[in-house]
């Protein structure tokens, strides 16, 4: 039994009703259909899934990119983009979240598995060999953050809120609160998600 967990957003009812079947037809789980930005959120703190799969467009927004960069901010799992459009627009008003993929629509249940299971097999790699180092940080760019800063660093990079990182660390949330602060003044972000990018670039760069 695979122990696979999918989140499908889509809010077609009839592909995601396919992509739910194709998927329990290999035995993996579905935790949830969302057909609006609102209900994936809502599935995501309350399931766990191992990866999602993020309609781009939802009616006629862009919300498949604003849940793709929550996940980024809150949680540490990949996830696929399912979009009709693969032009070049597109692609690059997506590349910020870094997506395990692109599922191109109409696609056959080949394309699909392939997706998912390189998409794990990719994030499982990135995760062992991600290695966040004070040096690093601050060798490679021109902020330098305290030991401090760095350790609040390490877990929002992990997808910790501020209340888990005080209750890890023993200390109040108004201490994380403001440790978080520094860090955004720091790297010139205003949020985690652009503060996960900011580091993901320096350890790149």
């Amino acid at each position: 039994m695979s122990n696979i967990k999918v989140l499908i957003v889509e809010d077609e009812p009839i592909i995601a009703e396919n992509i739910k079947a194709l998927l329990q037809q290999v035995n993996y789980t579905v935790v949830g259909i969302a057909f609006t930005k609102n209900q994936a959120l809502e599935l995501l703190e309350n399931t766990s899934p191992t990866i999602a799969l993020l309609d781009i467009n939802l009616g006629n927004n862009l919300h498949g990119i604003e849940i793709a960069e929550h996940i980024n901010t809150h949680y540490n799992i990949p996830f696929l983009y399912l979009t009709s459009y693969s032009s070049k627009l597109i692609l690059d008003k997506v590349k910020h979240t870094f997506p395990m993929g692109y599922i191109v629509k109409p696609f056959d249940e080949s394309d699909l598995f392939t997706a998912i299971e390189i998409a794990l097999s990719n994030y499982s790699s990135i995760k062992k060999n991600t290695v966040i180092s004070l040096e690093t940080i601050n060798k490679n760019s021109d902020i330098q953050l305290t030991k401090k800063e760095f350790i609040i660093l390490q877990e929002i990079y992990s997808g910790l809120s501020n209340h888990q990182i005080a209750e890890k660390h023993f200390v109040s949330t108004n201490t994380v609160k403001t440790h978080v602060q520094n860090i955004y003044s720091k790297l010139n972000v205003h949020n985690r998600a652009d503060a996960i990018v900011a580091i993901r670039k320096i350890l790149n760069s």
